[in-house]
């Protein structure tokens, strides 16, 4: 998801934009939605969450 739709994403759920990056603003919003802050953490590799709105882009953030 690129970050336009991230920022889409996060204004519709109420969380706070400004001046956050693209991983800031996805913990920012798994925070809002009272989920573990996880996005491009180790946790990737045992969290399970194949349902994750965010699992892809994780992945690929982890692998960098």
């Amino acid at each position: 998801m690129n970050l336009k739709d991230i920022q889409s994403f996060a204004k519709k759920k109420g969380v706070s934009r400004k001046n956050l990056k693209k991983v800031e603003l996805i913990r920012a919003i798994q925070t809002a939605e009272k989920n573990i802050p996880c996005f491009a953490t180790n946790r990737v590799n045992v969290c399970g969450e194949n349902n994750c709105l965010w699992l892809k882009d994780c992945i690929k953030a982890n692998k960098n």
